[in-house]
């Protein structure tokens, strides 16, 4: 890959502005998903105990999150993703205290199976660090010049999915590690230097990492990644016909963009965890319910209930309102209101003229990133979202809610609607919820009733085409 010079002035601000605007994407015919390129022989992942003891199960961690459920094409996963086409990957370092025996090894989704890709160091942390990768390809044929920012929000769903599957043992994740360390560790060449190193293969971007220890303690330190990072090279993947094509313009951009705003002064470590409805099965069952089952409006105290786990999930991502109907309809916070009237068919029109986002239950947004944020705060912006709608959606799931993840959003200037200066409060990504018919409204907290906060404006025709840019 040739990578664009990412000095100039602007670059930054008109690829997100670029992103968010109306001009409809030129997109290729569909691209099949290539062979798993990582070779060597698959191994078992193995069972060595639960999540709570002293050895990390990454059988039962990643069959409830990354797996392609047994006896299906792999398209329609728990875990969401923009146009069901999953582009993240998983390469597993692992230390002493897991179900397989320390090394790098990159996962496969389709065999549940993992390919070993080299040693590890001598002073490997103990337990198992995921990196998280994304092929952006595929993402680029289907979205165009919309689709790196869908890539970090795919990249915060994968890290959500896995996160809560291993909750219970104090799982740590990063959504800032410097981008450079983390292919670093993973054995893999940085962005620039990918075809030049590994000709006829397709460029994998790390944007999150996951430390899945073998019993709870405390943050990993920063050697958590350095140990590994110290390592030589892994072993390359497999040439794959294709692949040396030179990129077009907006796929060298998308990658561009991503190894841009990765670049950083190194990790933070945030605690996961798990509400607490949420089960193993409930993992195993979620999936993003079609348009026509999500117009029935969800219960109040179970619509703030997820509301609330959105907004709580990372705080250092951007902030959460629902959207609602029904004889007092709003946009509302865990706080308050926002917004009086209905909200959904602006939503509609914003979320890629999606018309049946107009009459859905509720609509829950995340909104943030101004237009001139610093590369750091777009990519936080759209990992912690994606995360964020990731445990909101397996939460639903356990209340008995569907749901149904928005992915790209177009004009969606939500400061400016509400009266504030344009610019400064975008919407970045949103989850759409339902209950069922007759469902009652059982005792306990509900959203608060809008009263005189400003109205949005009613939406004009939809600008671009609609049923494309959304998480099925």
């Amino acid at each position: 890959m040739t990578q664009a010079p990412v000095a100039a002035t602007g670059f930054l601000p008109r690829a997100l502005a670029d992103a968010r605007s109306p001009r409809v994407p030129s997109t290729a015919p569909y691209l099949p998903e290539h062979p798993f390129p990582w070779g060597g022989p698959a191994l078992s992942l193995g069972g060595g105990g639960s999540m709570g003891g002293r050895t990390v199960d990454l059988e039962r961690a990643l069959r409830l999150s990354l797996a392609v459920p047994h006896g299906t094409p792999g398209r329609l996963r728990p875990v969401a993703s923009a146009g069901a086409l999953h582009p993240v990957r998983a390469h597993l370092l692992l230390g002493p205290g897991c179900s397989l025996p320390p090394g790098r090894y990159a996962y496969d989704p389709h065999t549940h199976r993992v390919h070993p890709r080299g040693p590890a160091p001598t002073d490997a942390p103990p337990g198992a660090v995921v990196v998280l990768t994304v092929t952006a390809a595929r993402t680029v044929a289907h979205y165009g010049h919309r689709a790196w920012p869908l890539l970090l929000l795919d990249a915060g769903h994968a890290a959500a999915a896995l996160a809560l599957a291993a909750a219970p043992a104090g799982v740590r994740v990063s959504l800032d590690a410097d981008g450079v360390e983390l292919s670093a560790a993973a054995g893999l060449p940085h962005a620039a230097e990918w075809q030049a190193r590994w000709p006829r293969t397709e460029p994998e971007l790390p944007l999150a990492v996951i430390w899945l220890p073998p019993a709870p303690g405390p943050a990993p330190p920063t050697a958590a990644l350095a140990a590994w990072a110290a390592l030589p090279c892994a072993f390359a993947p497999v040439p794959q016909p294709g692949a040396e094509t030179a990129p077009p313009p907006e796929l060298d951009a998308a990658r561009t963009v991503l190894a841009h705003i990765t670049a950083g002064p190194g990790s933070t470590w945030h605690p996961a965890y798990r509400p607490a409805p949420v089960t193993d099965e409930t993992l195993r069952i979620r999936r993003s319910a079609t348009p026509s089952d999500l117009v029935h409006p969800p219960v109040p105290d179970l619509l703030a209930r997820v509301l609330a786990t959105a907004g709580d999930t990372r705080p250092d991502g951007p902030a959460w309102a629902a959207a609602i109907g029904g004889d007092t309809p709003g946009l509302l916070t865990a706080a308050g209101p926002l917004a009086s009237g209905d909200a959904r068919p602006t939503l509609a029109r914003w979320a890629a003229g999606q018309q049946w986002i107009g009459t859905a239950g509720a609509v829950l947004v995340a909104h943030g990133c101004p237009a001139d944020a610093p590369p750091a705060l777009i990519r936080s912006s759209h990992l912690a979202a994606g995360y964020a709608a990731g445990v909101a959606q397996a939460h639903a799931t356990a209340l008995g809610l569907r749901s149904r993840p928005i992915g790209s959003w177009q004009q969606a200037d939500l400061g400016a609607a509400l009266g504030d200066a344009p610019g400064h409060d975008w919407i970045v990504h949103g989850l759409a919820l339902a209950g069922t018919p007759g469902e009652g409204s059982p005792p306990g907290h509900t959203l608060p009733a809008p009263s005189t906060p400003p109205a949005l404006p009613a939406p004009s025709a939809p600008t671009t085409p609609s049923g494309k840019e959304e998480h099925p």
